[in-house]
């Protein structure tokens, strides 16, 4: 007999639990202290069902599964649910009577204190499987204690005693792991349903027939209806006229048929008060799991607007055109990510061996490379690596004007200014001929000066003019409180290359370590000089301390990259060391500054050489 009332409760909890899930699925649009109470009222009422069903073990105790019920609704229902559920299950046990109502009543408020710290524990939210088994060993657990404490120790425990609580460990585990995988199932539904009912395009989905299965509100209000489902079983024939509806099924149809996706295809719809609109359509043929065809799922996506604002862009572009076409100088636009945007006719025409490359849609480092490989500027190593090329981009956007020597022996002015939105306008002009007027008249007394502030053999500025231009330098950025940079560079092993391969090649080694100098120093503001010896210098006004460290690497990886032989180097290749040291460090002096970059290169040399040291107290060592 008990096994027969627990089994008719077993299925009570079963109806109790499948009537709940259709329900709150029928009425999804419940609130959540809805939802809270309604479970909590069902599972109440389960719990009255399976003491009502109950069988009575013992004078004035029963047999039942309502422990069960309350722990579900505890740990998944949450304090609202549990309160209904435990005020129906203690007036249902009261009026039931018997000596075992106290112990009945502490067994109610022990599960649902118990499954509200499980629900908590867990989170609200949580639909993991170890939810359920802790909610069915926290049934067990209470329900073991309580029969403890009813027979007066575990001594008196019976067989039976054990198989119940069993029972109700398995009822509870089936009961939780079922309300846990509708609780997932509720989840994926009412994520799908809300990307469905906010995404801002119109989302649809047809049968073989191409009528609607499903749409999300946007169709439905497209078409003047308030609800979806006003949408179900409805074709193209009953909201457009009857050409474009055939127009609409017959493409469908062909979808289904062939079995092809149809992507991104824009076709214009004329409504009736004679505005044209734009849609961007997508539509995709459906297959069950079994390969068969079951319908049609689409994506529509109102572009009016966007098609506008393209007639509008082009229209202006077609003026804009236009007014190029007239200039005289070359004009181009660069978007903030460095991509040509347009550009004329003459622009191109300024630049004739990288023109392939200066075409819209072109990033600035492929213009460049360009350039690079086809040897059109003068001042251009062919050489040049994608040092060159990466600080040549950069400048693209900063506000400034720039002369270029080209191939032909043209010279051009380029001018860039950045608009708000962060691109950049670059004109170009030719001025050849005043730069030839120009070249002429500073030439003679560019040689005289040459002669007098030029070292004789690097043909880069004597120590003279360098202690000359750090005073000056240092006065004027101490005024405009700017910024002012110093490299001291000192050639490594230098005797020993000198006593190795001879004084000669000596000065060629210098020579060539010159040259580097001036490529790196290339602003007219700069100034390489030779310091004295195989000592240099490179003074940089304007730059600040990251990018005089920036400057001394790249020095170092040019002078790797020509490789000049030295068998008494442990690097096999002549090589420098670096200090640096900026002015941000408030020196008084110049000489001050000097020092602090000599003592920064004598830490380069101390820490193995070939390496770039700021001053103590600025950055680290590179």
């Amino acid at each position: 007999m008990p096994w027969q009332v627990l089994i008719g409760n077993v299925a009570a909890v079963a109806l109790v639990i499948s009537v709940w899930m259709h329900l709150h699925y029928k009425f999804y649009r419940l609130s959540k202290v809805q939802a809270e109470l309604g479970f909590g009222l069902m599972m109440g009422l389960g719990a009255v069902l399976s003491m009502l069903l109950s069988v009575e073990v013992d004078s004035g105790y029963y047999l039942d599964l309502r422990s069960t019920l309350l722990a579900v609704s505890a740990v998944y229902g949450g304090p609202l649910a549990v309160l209904m559920t435990a005020v129906l299950t203690c007036v249902q046990r009261i009026s039931m009577g018997g000596a075992g109502v106290e112990p009945a009543l502490i067994s109610i408020v022990l599960v649902s204190v118990f499954g509200l710290a499980l629900h908590f524990l867990f989170g609200r939210g949580s639909v993991d499987v170890r939810k359920a088994l802790a909610c069915a060993v926290m049934v067990a657990t209470v329900t073991l204690a309580m029969s403890i404490f009813h027979r007066g120790g575990w001594s008196h425990i019976t067989t039976v005693s054990l198989a119940g609580i069993g029972v109700k460990f398995a009822a509870t585990l089936a009961a939780a792991c079922v309300i846990t995988y509708f609780h997932a199932f509720t989840l994926e539904r009412d994520i799908l349903k809300a990307a469905l009912t906010q995404a801002p395009d119109f989302h649809y989905v047809k049968d073989r027939n191409s009528r609607f299965v499903v749409t999300n509100l946007n169709v439905a209000r497209n078409h003047d209806r308030t609800k979806s489902s006003e949408m179900v079983g409805l074709t193209d024939f009953d909201l457009y006229p009857r050409e474009m509806a055939q127009a609409f099924f017959d493409r469908e149809q062909e979808i289904m048929a062939s079995g092809e996706a149809l992507v991104d295809f824009e076709e214009p719809l004329v409504e009736e008060n004679g505005r044209e609109r734009w849609f961007l359509t997508s539509k995709i043929p459906l297959r069950n799991r079994h390969g068969d065809l079951v319908g049609l799922a689409g994506v529509t996506r109102d572009i009016t607007e966007k098609k506008r604002l393209i007639q509008e862009a082009l229209d202006s572009k077609t003026v804009l055109s236009q007014a190029m076409t007239e200039m005289s100088d070359g004009l181009a636009m660069f978007n903030p990510e460095g991509r040509l945007v347009f550009c004329n006719d003459q622009y191109r025409a300024a630049f004739p061996r990288s023109a392939h490359a200066r075409q819209p849609g072109t990033d600035i480092t492929a213009i460049l490379q360009a350039v690079v490989r086809s040897g059109e500027r003068v001042d251009v190593s062919p050489d040049a690596g994608d040092d060159w090329i990466e600080t040549s981009a950069a400048q693209l956007f900063l506000t400034q004007d720039s002369e270029i020597p080209m191939f032909d022996g043209r010279w051009l002015r380029q001018r860039t200014r950045l608009a708000a939105d962060g691109s950049a306008l670059v004109v170009v002009s030719d001025i050849t001929s005043m730069k030839h007027s120009e070249e002429r008249l500073t030439q003679l007394a560019l040689k005289m000066k040459g002669l007098a502030d030029t070292d004789a053999l690097t043909g880069i500025a004597n120590r003279r003019v360098f202690n000359e231009a750090i005073s000056e330098e240092f006065a004027r950025v101490r005024r405009a409180e700017s910024s002012l940079s110093l490299l001291l560079i000192d050639v490594d092993h230098f005797k020993a290359y000198n006593d190795t391969y001879g004084h000669l090649e000596g000065d060629n080694c210098l020579r060539m370590i010159g040259e580097i100098l001036r490529s790196i120093a290339k602003r007219p503001s700069d100034l390489a000089a030779r310091f004295g010896g195989e000592e240099f210098a490179i003074l940089l006004p304007g730059t600040d301390r990251d990018g005089a460290l920036r400057l001394a690497r790249m020095l170092r990886s040019a002078l790797h990259r020509r490789a000049i032989p030295h068998s008494e180097s442990s690097k096999a290749i002549v090589t420098v060391s670096i200090g640096v040291a900026n002015i941000c460090d408030r020196f008084a002096t110049p000489a001050e500054l000097v020092s602090a970059a000599d003592q920064a290169l004598y830490a380069a040399k101390k820490h193995g050489r070939d390496r770039v040291e700021a001053a103590a107290h600025q950055a680290r060592a590179a």
